[in-house]
């Protein structure tokens, strides 16, 4: 379960990624950030963001054209 909840729907590159950056220095480690992106490019921008950042890719899944990524924050 997520403890935050960040809506990017309809926003492209690097809007996801800067928006996720910003909602991750508010949160306290340990946390859980869900992101919902509907750009195809996300999955390769978060997988690198968390591979680069050290934040833990918790789970990536697609729902009806969003895509949904769970990341931990470390």
């Amino acid at each position: 379960m997520a403890d935050q909840v960040l809506d990017a729907k309809g926003l492209s590159c690097p809007l996801p990624i800067l928006r996720t950056k910003k909602a991750i220095k508010e949160m306290s480690t340990g946390q859980v950030l869900e992101i919902q992106v509907t750009d195809p490019g996300a999955v390769a921008d978060f997988e690198a963001f968390c591979r680069t950042t050290g934040n833990e890719m918790l789970a990536q899944r697609s729902e009806g054209g969003t895509l949904i990524f769970e990341i931990r924050v470390s």
